[in-house]
């Protein structure tokens, strides 16, 4: 071996945190492990799955809180296109087994004030708190301490928003529409797969027009193609597609009830599926599951190329608008269904009318969250 060999090898062992490398992994291998004793080989692939993806978004950069920035921003849509990678290729399987299957779901929801307020406020809080749903776990698992706070504070907003989406649901609103049930489910596919191009068509013609670039870099190509098989695993491993915050919200339901807090007049919390999840252990959860394996899927990533998490807190103002952003994607995220990822992915990918609602309103409250930014000493870009 070389001189300069050795070097270079001695110089990647150096940037390795091995101790954290070893925390993630021998988490992720407990977490396996009690899921496994109790017979439970599909959430053993949740947590598998959630480690992949956290591994994926990390080493990818790939962000939909700053590919949506720079869109509105700049006019760039490549982040954005790269994002609708991921969605036709969930489709692919996710509307098909969905229509055909008894024993799969898609992410569906009804269109009303619910959906239309709740997308809206988590565009804000996506650009105040740097990230989304997806964003704040591969983030806290890479070692922020910022996105720490957004995280804390989105599952404070979680909590309340399921507080809040009872009343908003009795405004009333559309029954869920879904392409299958008009198209069946290769014409539903057909029609999902339809409404990404010409989505994708849309975002380029803007980019042109604007003087900026359309085409995903590789990463996000790479990215875009290892997230949505991923997404595919997850769908088949928990029965619907990928969901991040609903684990946010029974983690922070089942904090405040530590601590005092009555559920049983809560209308939501009395629901059947909600109720399962607050009575039950978290590891029966499939939210819960892929968001732990994404957190130690980016922190063995991080740890694996730098020493975890050296690197300095950012300003106060950052911070109060970490958690600002965080209460209002938790909140946003319960009344709308989900984040970019159980709304927009899961919602689009199942070929439901509400994905691109919640996408369109998103976008809107993006542009406010922009104008927010320096506010709290915050770039626009």
């Amino acid at each position: 071996m070389s001189t300069a060999t050795f070097s270079a090898s001695s110089a990647a062992a150096a940037r390795t945190d091995y101790l954290f490398v070893s925390i993630a992994v021998l988490a992720t291998a407990i977490l396996v492990a009690l899921v496994l004793l109790d017979g439970q080989p599909a959430s053993a692939a949740l947590v598998l799955g959630g480690f992949g993806l956290g591994v994926a978004f990390l080493k990818a950069e790939f962000s939909y809180a700053a590919s949506w920035r720079r869109f509105l921003t700049r006019g760039e849509a490549g982040g954005l296109i790269g994002g609708l990678i991921v969605i036709a290729i969930a489709a692919l399987v996710i509307v098909p087994v969905a229509a055909l299957s008894k024993g799969y779901g898609g992410a569906i929801a009804p269109l009303g004030p619910s959906l239309i307020v709740g997308a809206f406020v988590f565009g804000v809080g996506m650009q105040l708190g740097n990230g989304c749903g997806s964003g704040t776990l591969y983030t806290v698992g890479g070692g922020s301490g910022r996105m720490l706070i957004t995280l804390a504070f989105f599952i404070i907003g979680s909590v309340l928003g399921s507080l809040s989406l009872p009343g908003f649901l009795e405004l009333g609103g559309i029954d869920p529409i879904l392409a299958s049930d008009y198209l069946g489910p290769w014409g539903g596919l057909v029609a999902t797969l339809a409404s990404l191009v010409a989505a994708a068509v849309i975002l380029a013609f803007v980019a042109q027009k604007r003087g900026a670039n359309f085409m995903p870099s590789r990463n996000y190509i790479i990215g875009g193609i290892v997230i949505g098989l991923l997404c595919i695993g997850v769908f088949f491993a928990g029965g619907h597609p990928w969901s991040v915050t609903f684990g946010y919200t029974v983690w922070g339901a089942k904090i405040f009830q530590a601590l005092g807090f009555d559920f049983s007049n809560a209308a939501f919390w009395q629901w059947p599926g909600p109720k399962h999840a607050l009575e039950q252990s978290v590891l029966s959860d499939t939210s819960s599951l892929t968001d732990f394996g994404m957190i130690f899927g980016a922190m063995a990533a991080a740890a694996a190329t730098k020493r975890f998490a050296n690197m300095p807190w950012p300003p106060v103002g950052s911070l109060l608008a970490a958690a600002v952003g965080g209460i209002l994607m938790g909140w946003g995220a319960r009344l709308g269904f989900g984040c970019n990822i159980g709304a927009f992915v899961g919602g689009v990918a199942s070929g439901s009318l509400h994905g691109w609602v919640w996408f369109a309103m998103a976008l809107l409250g993006s542009m406010v969250g922009i104008r927010l930014r320096p506010l709290f000493g915050m770039s626009r870009e």
